[in-house]
Order: structure tokens, then C-alpha cells, then sequence
């Protein structure tokens, strides 16, 4: 069997799976959770994931918080992550970029973490946007339909707000996020990419890094 088809293998076992914690407002699947489905698969396919940096970019980011004032240190990350089948020695490369920010080093840390999961979400196009999707109790034949959700007014104000009050990171205030995401109003937002701003805190240079 070519590791394309073990490959396909793993896609096809994962279903999809159920968000199981909230953070900053939104819910997401954890790393725990995603690897605990998946490593058994991996490990019945004679499959193993190598996680290799590239190279590493740093950015010292000044901001205000309700806290005051913090610093805290901008990691942009390039990895290459290689699939090996254990039995062929064949290979898959994959190139990944992540960015993380966090006390200092812990920034590297979020990057590597953040970087696996959405690696894996993304290479076997997990569904992380229903309840009640979790292996193995999905039927086989239940269908995913695609949907498009935003985040309504409530998480829009909340970002109206944090913008606000951070103008420093803004040159043009919420015009910044509408212009980036093509939208004419915060509420349109879609929640992946509500997500993505969350994750790095509402700072759009990260994105368009």
C-alpha cells in the first residue's frame, strides 16, 4: 500500500469531531482531543508525522491589555512536516507557517502547538463545525453539510471595542479588519476567521505577515 493510501485511510476513519473547550469567547477542538482520535490510526497505518522547523522570525509586540501595559514576544514559524511510512520509508513533505505569541519563549511553543493541530485539521479536512460529529459514534452515512457561520452582533461588539481601546495597533481602526476580510460589517465575520484573530489576539499584522 503507497502511503497516499494510508494516508487516505486515516481521512477516511476521521469523521469529525466535536469542539470541546472555549477560549476568548469561542470554542475549538483541543490538541488532546485530535490526537487521541488519531494516533491510533496513524499507529495501526505504520504512519509517523515528522515536525521539523525551518526557520524562526521574532518580533518584540508592545500593547495595552485591561492589565496595563505588556510586552510580549511575536514568534512567525516555518515547518516542514514529513510523513513516513514506517514499512517503505516513503515520504510526504509538507510545508506549514504558524505564529505564536506569548510571554517571551512560550511564544515558540504556542506556534508548535497551534501549527500540529491545525496541520492535521486541515491535511485530513477534519469537520470541527457540529456537537455531535465525534468518532465513532457519527453514523457512516450521517452527511456534513457546509455551512457559513459569522459571529453576529455580540462578538462584533466585542471586537469593536477591544479595537477601540488599542488604537496603537490599528492605523484605521475596524477598517483594518473589514478591508482584510472583504466584509462591510463586523457582524459578517466568518468564525473561522473570527478564530484566526483570536488566536493572535486582534492583530491583523500577524496575518498579513
Amino acid at each position: 500500500m503507497s502511503i497516499y493510501k494510508k494516508l487516505l485511510a486515516v481521512q477516511t476513519a476521521v469523521k469529525g469531531l466535536g469542539k470541546d473547550k472555549k477560549s476568548y469567547g469561542y470554542d475549538y477542538v483541543t490538541g488532546n482531543k485530535l490526537l487521541n482520535f488519531i494516533k491510533p490510526i496513524l499507529n495501526e497505518q505504520g504512519l509517523i508525522l515528522k515536525q521539523e522547523i525551518s526557520s524562526v522570525d521574532t518580533e518584540i509586540v508592545n500593547y495595552s491589555s485591561k492589565q496595563g501595559e505588556k510586552t510580549e514576544v511575536l514568534y512567525k514559524v516555518w515547518l516542514d512536516f514529513t510523513w513516513v511510512d514506517v514499512e517503505t520509508g516513503e515520504k510526504d513533505v509538507n510545508k506549514f507557517f504558524a505564529t505564536g505569541m506569548n510571554g517571551f519563549e512560550k511564544g515558540l511553543g504556542s506556534a508548535l502547538t497551534y501549527a500540529e493541530r491545525y496541520f492535521l485539521l486541515k491535511y485530513f479536512h477534519i469537520a470541527t463545525d457540529e456537537d455531535d460529529i465525534d468518532n465513532p459514534e457519527r453514523k457512516n452515512d450521517a452527511p456534513i453539510t457546509p455551512k457559513i457561520k459569522v459571529i453576529g452582533e455580540e462578538k462584533a461588539k466585542e471586537m469593536e471595542n477591544y479595537i477601540i481601546n488599542n488604537p496603537r495597533r490599528y492605523k484605521n481602526g475596524i477598517n483594518d479588519i473589514l478591508a482584510y476580510f472583504k466584509i462591510k460589517n463586523l457582524k459578517d465575520l466568518k468564525v473561522e476567521d473570527f478564530e484566526r484573530l483570536v488566536t493572535c489576539q486582534f492583530h491583523i499584522e500577524r496575518l498579513t505577515a
